[in-house]
Formats: structure tokens, sequence, C-alpha cells
């Protein structure tokens, strides 16, 4: 089968692609460094010809409320290319929970994304990850004042990038499911919990204190991020942070 990766040289997309190639497909990456913009539309058509599949990978540049517009734009556009192109399947990423926490602009414009995806015109498949264990850095620099980074004990669920990128070539190279496939780390951890296990094993001596009300994390209330009843990815977190 031929895809059109879009986003096909990020953290995810790289790896999809690479793994999509590997079982004998035809993946080829598009993203604005190969001319192709989903916001304004360039090369989106040459981008769907002839590919069966459309993986969209792309994510928006920002987190606040400008999020919206991005997915709303960028799916109109996508949908629309990939309809001209004859794809029988429209695959994305998004992210579990999301609809649980309207309270993160980010959050709500992901939902956003997921359903004008359900409501247009061609068969989709949405796999919805817990957190990747690559942004424990990003969640640790967001509240870190001197050699103290405060952290809410927020239940998390990491993921690899690796086993997502695997479970995004599964799902794109299988029948649509026009539904959601759920994919979760095998251990959940308090994020402070988290923090703590990371600065540890790499030797950094900054201090992580609980504090309910500190970052992003914060704004979630119960275990909504996590998913126990996901399809499991084998690597755990003490063995990929080794």
């Amino acid at each position: 089968m031929k895809f059109a990766v879009i986003g096909g040289t990020g953290l995810i997309g790289s790896k999809v692609v690479r793994k999509l190639n590997a079982a004998g497909h035809e993946a080829v990456p598009h993203a604005q460094s190969t001319g192709v913009d989903v916001i304004g539309g360039q090369g989106l058509d040459e981008a769907m010809a002839e590919a069966g599949v459309v993986v969209n990978l792309t994510n928006s540049p920002t987190f606040d409320e400008a999020s919206a517009a991005f997915f709303r734009t960028s799916m109109d556009n996508l949908l629309a290319a990939a309809r001209r192109g004859g794809a029988g399947h429209f695959v994305i990423l998004s992210i579990v929970g999301a609809d649980q926490v309207p309270e993160l602009d980010y959050y709500r414009a992901k939902v956003l994304q997921e359903r004008i995806l359900a409501a247009g015109p061609i068969p989709y498949s949405i796999v919805r990850a817990t957190q990747f264990m690559e942004f424990m850095d990003a969640a640790l620099s967001w509240t870190t004042e001197g050699d103290t980074v405060r952290l809410p004990a927020t239940p998390i669920q990491p993921i690899a990038a690796e086993d997502v990128a695997e479970a995004v070539a599964e799902v794109a190279a299988g029948a649509p499911l026009n539904g959601v496939r759920n994919v979760a780390g095998p251990e959940v951890f308090p994020l402070d919990e988290l923090g703590r296990m990371t600065l540890s094993r790499r030797g950094d001596r900054r201090t992580v204190v609980t504090d309910p009300t500190a970052g992003m994390f914060a704004l979630v209330k119960g275990d909504v991020l996590t998913d126990r009843h996901a399809h499991l990815a084998p690597t755990r977190y003490a063995d990929w942070l080794s």
C-alpha cells in the first residue's frame, strides 16, 4: 500500500514511516520541510496523489487556544485533499482522556480534530496514546524554580514513542476502525514520583516537591489520562530511562 504520512519527519512520524517501509509498504513522509503546508494547502494534492492511506501526525505549534484553529483548518484541508486523491483510510494520533479534560485548550482542540475526522467523508481510525516518555523532560522544565521541581500527583501511564509509532503503523496498515484504539504504557505512576525517578536515574540533583496546583497536569482530575484496558505497550519506564 502507499501511505502519505503528514508530519512524517517528526518524533512519531519518522518512526511510522520507517516501520511501514520495513513492512514492505511505500510510506512517504511529508512536512513543511518537503513543501507541504497543511494550513495554506500548498503541496497537499501532490502528497495525497495515489495514497490509499493518509496518516496525519502534524501538531499545533502552540498549546493555547490558537491550537483549535490549527486543527480545524489543517483537517479541513487534509480531508479535502485526501478525498481528491482517492484515499480510503485516514488516521490521526490523539490523547487518551482528552475528552475528559476540557479545561485544557490543547485537549479541547484534539477532541475537535477527532470530531472533524469522524464527521468527514473518509473511513478513519483514531489512535489515542497516553503521555509520551519523551515528554518527561519538558514536564520537569515547566515547573522548575532553581533546584526545585513542583509536580502534582496526577496518575500518568507513560508510553515510549517507539511503541506509539508501532501502534499507529499497525492501525494504518489495517482496515479502518471507524472508531478509537487506546494505547498505553504498561505502568501507572503519580507524576511527582515519575519526576523523582527520572531525576534520580539521571543524577539530577533537583528536588521534586508535590504540589497539586503546579503545571498543566494540575487541571487533570482523577485518573482520566490512564487506561488499564488499553492495548498495553511493552516498554517499561525504567528500561526506557536506561
